[in-house]
């Protein structure tokens, strides 16, 4: 509950330039509500407002209180309240012209969020309050008058004081990177070792038996799913459901409530907690962010804040039809970065996550959108470019997901530096790889996704971690459904299971959904081993989803958006503890060998025929020990491919590549306790047939399999091999649909 109110005394004393510049959020008095210790100053942005008022409130459920008056100056409207402090609750009624046709849209009967609010307390409930006109009629012909406190959240005054206790950020370098998706909600709803009482919040995630966890599996950092305030859409609010996702954003400010054990404004400390707690075990926090849309909707939508403070500044409607939103999101409208308003207020928001909640990177969703300018995506666009001008954006992590549904909107390779992109190509290459069958990829496209995407992301500059490596996101299948089902089946989500995609690439095996067939589980299990095995040598950033390292399973529903329920959960009680020791075992062998998490791209990529000998960072080989040709890439019949790593730039003699290393340059930056020496053999078979993989010939020492994913038992257990010679060469049998890595040891 909000401490009680005294009564306010309203100034005038924050007094705006009039020459006020939206577009320079460094040099701009901050928007929203800000205590200092004797007094909140409040200021919210409209251009269009003939009059503005500030709503108090006693506790989340009063739907009365003082109203007072702002004033103007320019497009801000602010003032001053002294007295006011920590937890009180407020929110804005705008005044001015209702006019659908216009694109005006406002409605002082409408209590609205403050879009800089620093916390938000309560959610909104179903109720035809919510909507500017009346619902079952024409939104541009009628108007709701009713007043919607009751159903609405409040906005939180919070105290942005923290101890950090001097932990610093891990900074980790991209090339020693290991992404982890995950939910805060569904991540530790069901685990067992945390208090009930704790379970799905901030505080949850950074309980040991968590943290422990990650540890053991050897993420570096942590990407969370959309942790901003979010509100269910107008068709989720119909049928009391909730965009569990979170891809709904409304307050961009706020650390989501739902994730909090409490609402009164401590979600922030639980949250900067959290980032703390994460640091202090060297864990980077990435988040998910949603800057593309909101929960609002087109015209039949919600009103929340946006449309009542100023729709025309804060959307993109079309110029001959303002009472259209232009929809290059799939969620009924497109927030408009090209405005002053929109271009601050995420450059706000984002600086706001960095400089006060300590966060370390974002993930955005439908990146082009930020990038649209009339429409038209431009790699230069103002908001990349102010970012990277911005010193404390540019030094964190950038990563796009780089599609939205407008026009041209699939963007894969085109962001700038600095900016990493989610490589869909990857997750379906790998996808085709390991299903088996005639669709399967070339053997060119496996190796040059294998070696980083140059074809992809080399005009960038940026090397390997340009890409985004994925197979498994929260969009689509688990790991564990991806070998159990052909189909999705998404019947509970309610749309007779027409929503998520039918282009799943995957394979059942034989049964569709569970089984104990111990030969379908057998193939299941070899597929899901090979791809962690692709995943964590490739080149690139690899990325896993929370809870395939164990077996996750949503029961074929390939799109859970609004399952807030143990569909979506974690089930910690029965984990796939083998498959959680092979993908544990895959990143330990990504930190040992630097040669798998390089800052540049090979000298000579997969899609390029042999170079002159010499010195070289990578070699390509057929499984018959040959240097693959130029008619190897080009035949679709080959289903295989090994690639040696030697350490550092190696020699070549005879076309072969030797574990000698001349020189002391190394292939990527070393992490301590890294291996110096041992070229890496890795041997792909993604045919189904079994083949003899002809090993190098090795002047010193010999090769030792570390890992064989056709080995259900033990497949990182480490077998020594005798090495052969020139005229006697020594090969082992690589199964099919498999994967091998070996090491040369002296």
């Amino acid at each position: 509950m909000a401490p009680k109110l005294p009564p306010p005394t309203l100034t005038t004393e924050v007094e705006e330039p009039p020459d006020f510049n939206l577009g320079a959020p460094l040099e701009a008095p901050p928007l929203g509500a800000h205590w200092d210790g004797a007094g909140v100053d409040f200021r919210l942005f409209s251009g269009r407002a003939e009059a503005v008022e500030l709503c108090l409130f006693e506790d989340r459920e009063a739907v009365t209180g003082p109203r007072l008056p702002l004033q103007r100056t320019g497009d801000i409207w602010h003032s001053r309240a002294q007295g006011l402090g920590p937890g009180t609750l407020y929110g804005y009624r705008v005044h001015g012209p209702f006019a659908p046709r216009d694109g005006l849209l406002f409605n002082a009967s409408k209590l609205l969020i403050d879009p800089y609010a620093r916390a938000i307390t309560g959610e909104p409930r179903a109720d035809p309050a919510l909507f500017g006109f009346t619902l079952g009629k024409n939104p541009c012909l009628s108007f709701d008058g009713r007043d919607n406190a009751d159903v609405m959240p409040k906005c939180v005054v919070v105290d942005p004081s923290f101890d950090w206790q001097g932990v610093e950020r891990p900074s980790i370098p991209w090339s020693d990177t290991v992404l982890y998706e995950a939910h805060v909600r569904g991540m530790t709803r069901l685990h067992p070792e945390i208090e009930p009482r704790t379970r799905g919040t901030f505080s949850a995630l950074a309980q040991p038996p968590v943290l422990e966890h990650l540890k053991r599996l050897g993420v570096t950092s942590i990407q969370l799913m959309p942790i901003q305030q979010s509100a269910p859409e107008a068709h989720l609010l119909a049928q009391g459901r909730r965009n569990y996702w979170g891809y709904s954003a409304i307050g961009f400010f706020a650390p989501n409530a739902r994730y909090a054990q409490a609402s009164d404004g401590s979600q922030v400390d639980e949250f900067k907690t959290l980032v703390r707690e994460l640091h202090r075990h060297d864990f980077e926090v990435i988040l998910d962010v949603v800057y593309n849309h909101t929960a609002e909707g087109g015209l039949a939508g919600p009103i929340y804040s946006f449309k009542g403070i100023d729709n025309p500044s804060y959307y993109r409607l079309r110029r001959d039809l303002p009472s259209r939103w232009i929809d290059h999101t799939g969620c009924g409208n497109s927030l408009d970065i090209g405005s002053p308003a929109v271009l601050r207020l995420v450059l706000d928001s984002l600086r706001y996550w960095v400089s006060e909640m300590g966060v370390d990177g974002f993930r955005f969703d439908l990146a082009p959108a930020m990038g649209r300018q009339d429409g038209t995506f431009r790699p230069d666009a103002t908001f990349f470019q102010r970012i990277a001008e911005d010193p404390l954006l540019a030094g964190v992590k950038w990563i796009a997901e780089p599609w939205d549904l407008g026009p041209d909107g699939y963007r894969l390779g085109q962001f700038p530096r600095p900016w990493s992109e989610w490589n869909d190509r990857f997750r379906d290459l790998t996808r085709r790889a390991w299903s088996g069958g005639a669709d399967g990829p070339s053997i060119s496209e496996l190796a040059s996704r294998l070696a980083g995407s140059e074809d992809l992301f080399g005009g960038k500059g940026a090397g390997p971690r340009a890409s985004i490596n994925y197979v498994i996101s929260h969009d689509g299948f688990t790991l564990r459904d991806w070998v159990s089902y052909e189909r999705k089946h998404n019947e509970a989500n309610g749309e007779q299971n027409r929503d998520g995609t039918d282009n799943n690439l995957s394979r059942n095996w034989g049964e569709e959904g569970p089984t104990e067939d111990p030969e379908v589980l057998r193939l299941r299990d070899r597929a899901r081993r090979n791809v962690a095995a692709t995943l964590l040598l490739a080149q690139g950033v690899p990325m896993l989803h929370h809870g395939d390292e164990i077996g996750r399973t949503q029961g074929g529903n390939n799109n859970p958006y609004n399952q807030d329920n143990a569909t979506s959960w974690v089930d910690w009680s029965r984990p796939d503890r083998a498959m959680m020791e092979t993908v544990r075992g895959l990143v330990a062998l990504r930190k040992r060998f630097p040669q798998l998490r390089r800052d540049r791209y090979f000298q000579h990529p997969g899609v390029t025929p042999g170079a002159e000998p010499g010195r070289r960072d990578a070699v390509w080989l057929r499984v018959d020990g040959k240097e693959m040709e130029s008619s190897d890439w080009q035949d679709p019949q080959l289903r295989s491919l090994a690639l040696m790593l030697p350490p550092g730039e190696p020699r070549l003699k005879g076309g072969r590549a030797t574990d000698e290393t001349p020189g002391t340059e190394s292939p990527g930056a070393e992490s301590p306790g890294a291996e110096s020496i041992g070229a890496l053999l890795l041997a792909f078979n993604i045919g189904e047939t079994d083949l003899s993989l002809v090993l190098p010939p090795l002047e010193l020492g010999a090769w030792t399999v570390l890992f064989d994913s056709a080995r259900s038992d033990d497949p990182l257990k480490e077998k020594e091999i005798s090495t052969g010679t020139d005229s006697t060469p020594l090969s082992i049998l690589l199964e099919h649909l498999s994967v091998q890595v070996l090491v040369s040891r002296r």
